[in-house]
């Protein structure tokens, strides 16, 4: 990439961006610069009137009778169909609901309750990486631990060291898709096809992937998948997750979270519960129908382009501010840990720099808005429905000005920054 870029092309690039008018979509606060979108996604402009209906009409004017007239008990399904085309599922195969730590919960259950049931019965080990996102190595330890029996976790330090751990006693391999730190994005086929070779089911968190790279579940012909809504896909702080079973593991899925939506007859308040059909399987309790709607408000903007162009976008976007950090800011001890090679990157850029922290601190004074991840990790997520490419070049013009002017304070108080 040509190092001689002006603020100027990036004015022009965002003129001849496709993307561009979407950004209109988004309530973005003015002089703020926005790169933490792979942590919390920038509101939707339709979700305070869509809450607000929800509230004052479907709540306020309908009340009980919204379950029906506005569609509450159907919610679930009905955004999970709208959810699924851009992660590459069917419909009928997902459900937006509860969060992704206990989505991940049931899907790891009811992985091992089919290898236990079937040829891989005396299969006992997940497999992850210890870079995984902690509360995937949590929930995965307290299930192997409440299940006792010989279950237990086993975590890799690269990804080299799958081959060998996917062995006779994997029962199922636990991945991220993008990593929360470094953004490094895993072969979801080619390791998926490696556990299957080798007995193992897989389970993909897409936390880091949905709304932000093409991902074709079924094409990779994965297993399960779970994910969150607040990130990339914009639909607010704590939205219900979402949960992907495919079609031909819907009848075998069972998990120990048996609640009321997930029966076949919810309403005829039995004795013992028996399992609905299909996806519903996978939902448990009454569903949060306010955080649900505004899910919808994301939703509704993906419809108006594809992954495909948000992907050539995200790509853009971080390889500009990859080829800028290191031409503007060059001197200064930064060390890039994003994979260059496309195939391999998210939509995120992380740099390490040896006051990381206190940068990343004086940064979002300044208005630009990344995060901070240990050791040492500033984080920058570029969300392509409304991130610019002139957002790009000040946030870099910030960013040198800083680091030129030692201009952060390397005792500030880490509770500062999320």
């Amino acid at each position: 990439m040509n190092n001689n870029i002006t603020r100027a092309d990036c004015l022009a690039r965002d003129a001849q961006d496709p993307l561009a008018p979407l950004r209109d979509r988004f309530d973005l606060p003015p002089g703020t610069i926005y790169l933490d979108g792979n942590s919390l996604g920038a509101r939707p402009r339709a979700a305070l009137a869509r809450a607000r209906d929800v509230v004052a009409r479907e709540w306020g004017q309908d009340l009980i009778r919204s379950w029906n007239t506005a569609g509450w008990f159907d919610l679930p399904k009905r955004l999970g169909d709208r959810l699924a085309p851009l992660i590459g599922a069917g419909t009928g195969e997902v459900v937006v609901t509860d969060t992704t730590s206990l989505n991940l919960f049931k899907a790891l259950a009811a992985a091992l309750q089919i290898q236990a049931r079937g040829p891989a019965s005396a299969r006992r080990v997940i497999v992850t990486e210890r870079s995984n996102f902690p509360t995937d190595i949590y929930m995965a330890e307290g299930l192997t631990r409440w299940l006792e029996r010989g279950y237990c976790l086993r975590l890799v330090d690269s990804i080299d060291e799958l081959p060998a751990a996917i062995d006779a006693d994997c029962a199922v391999l636990m991945l991220t898709h993008v990593n929360y730190r470094t953004g490094y994005q895993h072969d979801m086929a080619a390791l998926t096809r490696l556990a299957h070779q080798n007995g193992a089911l897989v389970v993909w968190d897409l936390a880091h992937s949905a709304g932000a790279v093409p991902v074709d579940l079924r094409g990779a012909e994965a297993d399960f998948a779970v994910g969150c809504t607040y990130k990339y896909l914009n639909a607010g702080p704590g939205a219900p997750a979402f949960i992907w079973v495919p079609q031909r593991h819907q009848a075998q899925f069972a998990h120990p979270l048996t609640g009321w939506w997930s029966h076949a007859k919810p309403f005829a308040m039995a004795h013992g519960f028996e399992a609905c059909e299909g996806i519903g399987r996978a939902l448990c309790g009454t569903q949060p129908v306010l955080s649900l709607s505004l899910v919808e408000c994301g939703l509704e903007i993906f419809e108006e382009t594809s992954m495909d162009a948000i992907r050539a976008k995200s790509l853009a976007l971080t390889d500009l501010f990859i080829a800028l950090v290191e031409a503007q800011c060059a001197g200064h001890p930064l060390g890039l840990v994003t994979p260059r090679e496309h195939a391999r990157r998210g939509s995120q850029v992380s740099f390490t720099h040896p006051h990381g922290y206190a940068v990343m601190a004086a940064l979002i004074k300044r208005g630009v808005i990344g995060d901070y991840r240990e050791p040492e990790i500033m984080r920058f997520g570029f969300t392509p429905l409304y991130t610019s490419f002139a957002d790009v070049w000040d946030a870099v013009a910030i960013l040198k000005e800083l680091l030129d002017r030692e201009d952060y304070d390397v005792a500030a108080e880490r509770s500062n920054v999320t």
